[in-house]
């Protein structure tokens, strides 16, 4: 089902090479609290690459549904718009994407110690590794960018 679109006029969407169907906004990075937020938009109909979460985390999930899958394919959990899910760090990875309308959600990653995700081929290897230093390279990048 279709749900009320989500206003994102004043939201710069960025993208990371090597990860399709994803975009990120970056809201904050504290150092000092160990803190991450950041709105995610998945593709509609579509998965990200397979991912483990290594930080507490909230999601809220503002536009369409966010649909979650076993690292071997199979749907686990629908979330509608609306849905409030607080997490703890580990868990199996996994891959995100939307469903038959692109979703936005709002991650805030808490207690960051060390890394907020590890991204993994195939065979489960970590191939890449996002913490707070990344994340906050990431923010000074997007701060540089011109207002839209």
């Amino acid at each position: 089902m279709t749900t009320l679109p989500f206003d994102t006029r004043n939201i710069h969407w960025n993208t990371l090479e090597g990860i399709p169907h994803l975009a990120y906004h970056i809201c904050a990075v504290d150092e000092q609290r160990r803190i991450v937020d950041l709105l995610f938009k998945f593709d509609a109909n579509s998965k990200i690459v397979l991912h483990q979460h290594k930080a507490h985390y909230i999601t809220l999930v503002l536009q369409g549904e966010l649909r979650i899958y076993t690292a071997s394919g199979e749907l686990k959990e629908v979330r509608p718009v609306g849905s409030y899910v607080a997490t703890d760090p580990g868990g199996s990875p996994h891959t995100e994407g939307g469903g038959d309308q692109d979703v936005i959600a709002f991650f805030s990653n808490r207690d960051v110690d060390g890394l907020v995700y590890e991204i993994l081929d195939e065979n489960h290897n970590i191939i890449a590794t996002f913490g707070i230093p990344e994340f906050k390279a990431l923010l000074d990048a997007q701060n540089m960018l011109p207002a839209s």
